[in-house]
């Protein structure tokens, strides 16, 4: 049974919600510092991943075509067009304060890229199909938590609207999840331990991103996640 997508759409609708109620009274300071700890747990998330591969170099090949596949083909950019491209949508859900245009563009673009965050990210796209082959949620509920105090820290300046992006991030999580289900038959152990390993990779680099230390392009990387099985099945035919 699929349950890691609820919770984890659950975790941003309640943090939006308690975020909105909160609104201007968070203090500044846990808003810059929180987020650094958000990006160190998913730092160690990725590295209890990692350790869990079964090839070395299947996870290092991987991730190099991988994030060299989605360079190629612009896959950070398509996607930072798709949320572009949400802010119609967005603009007829949901209202900014009122206040200048800059504001008010300001405000759209803070909610794109929070739409981007919560619904591509290499974390909830790795969870959910993971929990789709293997049964484990465990991913998605730590991402629920990140989740739940991010979109709580969003919500305080972008409103109830940080709650809205609960609908389609379900959306996504539960249809990766249920792919994957078709998917497990066709695997094995060790190429279930490389697809972990690669996911853990980019939980890292997330992490990372989130504390601002590098901004590695995570959704560039993704491609690695659909090479990193056939890899692993490749190389243990050969070697």
């Amino acid at each position: 049974m699929i349950i890691g997508p609820y919770i984890n759409g659950a975790a941003v609708l309640i943090g939006g919600i308690v975020g909105a109620l909160l609104s201007n009274k968070l203090p500044e300071r846990i808003r810059t510092s929180m987020p650094l700890i958000f990006g160190a747990a998913s730092m160690c998330m990725g590295i209890i991943l990692v350790n869990k591969v079964s090839h070395m170099p299947v996870m290092v090949l991987s991730v190099i075509l991988g994030a060299l596949l989605g360079e190629l083909v612009y896959l950070e950019k398509g996607i930072g067009k798709l949320g572009g491209k949400a802010r119609g949508l967005v603009e007829l859900l949901v209202r900014s304060e009122p206040g200048s245009e800059e504001s008010q563009a300001q405000f759209l673009q803070s909610y794109v890229a929070i739409i981007v965050l919560f619904c591509a990210s290499g974390t909830g796209i790795f969870g959910s199909m993971h929990e789709g082959m293997t049964g484990d949620y465990s991913i998605l509920i730590a991402k629920s938590f990140l989740d739940l105090f991010t979109a709580a820290i969003f919500a305080t300046t972008l409103g109830f609207a940080v709650a809205i992006v609960a609908l389609p991030q379900l959306i996504i999580q539960l249809l990766l999840a249920y792919g994957a289900i078709f998917i497990l038959p066709l695997t094995t152990p060790a190429m279930q331990a490389d697809f972990s390993a690669v996911g853990g990779v980019l939980m890292f680099a997330t992490g990372f991103r989130i504390c601002g230390i590098k901004i590695f392009p995570v959704a560039n990387m993704l491609p690695a996640l659909v090479l990193a099985m056939p890899i692993s099945s490749l190389w243990s035919s050969i070697f």
